[in-house]
């Protein structure tokens, strides 16, 4: 039994003996809660891999139905796109046009500056938040069908302003340099010139040095009454790529047709396909987003790898009992600093935007006859590279003098 003076040195040290049992149990919580958080953190974040794009607004080649009203705000667009070329192989040229003229008024309307792809720009804002306007090769598409559609109409001056303004698409305003290298709209530029008693030489000129594969364009003929536009295979399609998928690449499309034979009352003559909507996705170069998706990649590996040293060092501090406070105090730290490195790291969001118009063709090709007013019925065999077919069409139309007929044919439907 202790003396009655010894009480208050036993107190203390109770006391103090309770306390250091007391901060060693905050430390195996702290230390284990923060090893959960990691955990957690660590089942969230997404693996580095390469991702398709394929859309989740239009899988399977869109439907005519779909109303772009029912999209939200930031993929109205890719609705429009989607159901326009639908709408163009069910020949539903009618519900085309609006859906057309809504994409390309927003297009225009963001040309001098979008809050949405400057916010998307930021660390911990994804790029697939902003307004969906699609690569230069996606944008030609909308100013193309819609091209057709105005010629089809009897407006071959409005068809040419959208051949142009497509060929502006495919341009490079970040460099100021001009890269337009599609034939069909060069020289659909210089065949509406011609057609419409101007000179279209320049631009047939443009649209032979843009030309593939030893082929041969046809010259001019200002009296051609029947213009018919046909297109093969399945587009492109979007990957993100790289380690937190920061790159977007493209996988090509591919199609079984290479030309379509035209038969109409004893005519025959061959659409040989002169662009190649995977050879303009591929081949487009790079974007300024890419770089900004590439320090965002980069940010988010170093956030990364600072929390996990972090981390690492600060359970192990943390959890040498007895070698001193200052020690426990700086694993604490450690922990704490480690953990909001991967927050930080986990909030941060690199990842391409792979929305897609994900049921464009591969292949557009064109070609004009000279039928003598009357009705008629065209039979359009989509041919493979040994020249068997594919798939036959048939359209059955009048030519009326003065007048274009515009007939275009898809293998997609």
């Amino acid at each position: 039994m202790l003396p009655i003076g010894d009480l208050p040195l036993l107190i203390h040290l109770n006391s103090k003996t309770a306390m250091n049992l007391h901060l060693a149990r905050l430390r195996g919580v702290r230390t284990w809660a923060c090893l959960m958080a990691v955990t957690w953190i660590l089942g969230c974040q997404s693996s580095g891999h390469v991702e398709s794009g394929t859309s989740s607004l239009s899988r399977g080649g869109g439907s005519p139905g779909i109303k772009a009203t029912s999209a939200a705000a930031k993929d109205r667009v890719l609705h429009d796109y989607q159901s326009a070329a639908a709408h163009m192989r069910a020949a539903e040229f009618d519900q085309a046009k609006p859906l057309l003229d809504d994409a390309l008024l927003t297009l225009g309307g963001l040309s001098a500056g979008d809050k949405s792809a400057k916010q998307s720009r930021n660390l911990f804002r994804s790029e697939s938040t902003k307004t969906f306007r699609g690569e230069p090769y996606e944008r030609v598409m909308a100013y193309y069908y819609r091209g057709i559609l105005y010629w089809m109409d009897g407006e071959p001056d409005n068809a040419r302003a959208c051949f142009r303004s497509a060929a502006l698409q495919d341009a490079d305003p970040e460099q100021g340099k001009y890269q337009s290298d599609y034939v069909l709209l060069d020289y659909l530029d210089g065949f509406a010139s011609t057609k419409l008693a101007g000179d279209g030489s320049d631009a047939l000129n443009r649209a032979k040095a843009s030309l593939r594969q030893s082929k041969v364009l046809p010259p001019y003929d200002s009296k051609a009454n029947v213009l018919v536009f046909v297109e093969m295979g399945r587009g492109p399609s979007k990957v993100a790529m790289g380690q937190y998928g920061e790159k977007l690449g493209f996988s090509p499309g591919a199609a079984s047709a290479v030309a379509v034979d035209l038969k109409v009352s004893g005519v025959q003559v061959r659409a040989l396909a002169y662009d190649d909507l995977s050879f303009q996705a591929t081949t487009r170069g790079g974007r300024v987003m890419d770089q900004v998706l590439a320090n965002k990649a980069g940010f988010k590996e170093g956030t990364d790898t600072f929390g996990n040293s972090a981390l690492i060092s600060g359970a192990i501090l943390s959890m040498q009992q007895g070698r001193g406070s200052s020690l426990d105090e700086v694993g604490a730290g450690l922990l704490v600093a480690g953990l909001v490195g991967k927050l930080i790291s986990a909030a941060t969001t690199p990842r391409a935007d792979t929305r897609q118009w994900d049921n464009l063709p591969n292949l557009l090709g064109f070609a004009s006859l000279q039928l003598p007013a009357g009705q008629h019925t065209l039979v359009a065999d989509f041919v493979d590279t040994r020249s068997r077919v594919t798939t036959s069409k048939q359209a059955v139309f009048s030519v009326v003098p003065g007048r274009d007929v515009v007939l275009f044919f898809s293998d997609r439907n």
